[in-house]
C-alpha cells in the first residue's frame, strides 16, 4: 500500500421522503456545525416543494399503515430498535457532536432512544384497550368505541434533543397508525437524517415517516395550512412560530399538540399516542326488545 495519507469519504446527508433519499429539489444546502463551531456536514435545506412531496408520500402510505394489524406495527417498531442497536456507535458519535455531549453521555441518550422504540412497540396492540371498549347504554344495544388514527401528522421535532426527543415524538405518532412528515432540528439535523437510513431498512413501508431538514419557519406554515395534513405537533416550535402555525392549522380543523416543557429522559405516558387518535363508536342491537327479555 502507498504511504500517502488516505482522504476520508465524507457522508452526503439526504432527505428521507417516500422511502427514498432525495436531495432537496431546490439544490440548497446549509452548513451544520458541532457545539464548538466545527463543520460537520452540509444538510439539505428543504423547500416548500419538498414539504408537499412529503405530504403526498405520507397520504399514499396512510391507508396501508393504518390498515396493518397493531401487532404488525409493533413488530416493525421493534425492528427499528434492532437496527439502531447495530448502528449504535454511529449514533453515539452523531449525538455527541450534535448536542455537545461526551461519548458516555451520548451513549446514555442513544440507549434511551433505542429503548423508547421498544416501549412504543409494546403499546401498539394495547392502546385500543386503554382508550376503547364497551360503553354502558340505556337500551337494547351493544355500544363499542374503538380508536382510529387521525391521518397525516406534521411533527416539528425538538430543537435541542436531536435524537431522544426526535424518537419520542415520531414513535407514538406511527405506533397508532398515523403517518408523519417530520421537520428535524434545524441546528442538529444529522441524527434525524441518519434515522431515515435505519427506517428504510426496518420493514417500515415507504412514506410512513418522511424526514425533512431545514428551517421550520420556512416549511411549517405551508404544512400547517396544507389541506391534506390532519394534525400538527408543535413540540419544536418557538412561541411565535407555534402561534402562527396553530392559526394556520385552524383552516381545516387540524388537531394541534401545543409545545410544552418536557424531559424526554423520563418514561413517557400514553398522551402522545392518544393525541392523534379519533374515536369511532358503533351501535348494534342486542336482540332484546324489552325489559321482559323477549327477542325477535
Amino acid at each position: 500500500m502507498s504511504d500517502q495519507t488516505r482522504l476520508s469519504v465524507f457522508k452526503t446527508y439526504k432527505l428521507y421522503v417516500g422511502g427514498k433519499f432525495p436531495r432537496s429539489e431546490s439544490g440548497r444546502v446549509y452548513e451544520v456545525s458541532d457545539s464548538k463551531g466545527k463543520w460537520l456536514a452540509n444538510a439539505p435545506l428543504s423547500s416548500r416543494k419538498d414539504a408537499r412531496d412529503a405530504v403526498v408520500a405520507a397520504r399514499k402510505a396512510f391507508g396501508g399503515w393504518a390498515g396493518a394489524t397493531a401487532y404488525n406495527r409493533g413488530q416493525i417498531l421493534y425492528r427499528v430498535a434492532e437496527m439502531l442497536e447495530g448502528r449504535r456507535d454511529q449514533f453515539v458519535r452523531e449525538v455527541a457532536d450534535a448536542e455537545g455531549l461526551s461519548k458516555s453521555k451520548a451513549a446514555v441518550v442513544v440507549d434511551a432512544a433505542i429503548d423508547r422504540w421498544v416501549w412504543y412497540a409494546g403499546w401498539t396492540d394495547k392502546i385500543a384497550q386503554v382508550v376503547g371498549g364497551a360503553n354502558p347504554v340505556a337500551g337494547p344495544y351493544f355500544n363499542l368505541s374503538t380508536p382510529e388514527p387521525t391521518g397525516v401528522v406534521t411533527v416539528v421535532a425538538p430543537q435541542d434533543s436531536s435524537f431522544l426527543g426526535l424518537v419520542s415524538v415520531i414513535a407514538p405518532v406511527i405506533a397508532t397508525g398515523n403517518t408523519a412528515v417530520v421537520i428535524a432540528s434545524e441546528k442538529a439535523p444529522l441524527p434525524a437524517l441518519s434515522l431515515g437510513e435505519v427506517l428504510a431498512t426496518s420493514d417500515l413501508p415507504g412514506g410512513v415517516v418522511n424526514i425533512l431538514s431545514g428551517k421550520a419557519a420556512e416549511m411549517g406554515p405551508h404544512l400547517a395550512a396544507h389541506q391534506d395534513v390532519n394534525a400538527i405537533d408543535l413540540t419544536g416550535a418557538d412561541t411565535d412560530l407555534a402561534r402562527d402555525l396553530e392559526i394556520a392549522a385552524a383552516d381545516n380543523l387540524k388537531r394541534v399538540l401545543r409545545p410544552r416543557t418536557e424531559d424526554f429522559a423520563e418514561s413517557p405516558g400514553t398522551d402522545r399516542m392518544t393525541a392523534f387518535l379519533e374515536t369511532k363508536t358503533v351501535w348494534h342491537p342486542t336482540g332484546s326488545l324489552g325489559a321482559s327479555g323477549s327477542s325477535y
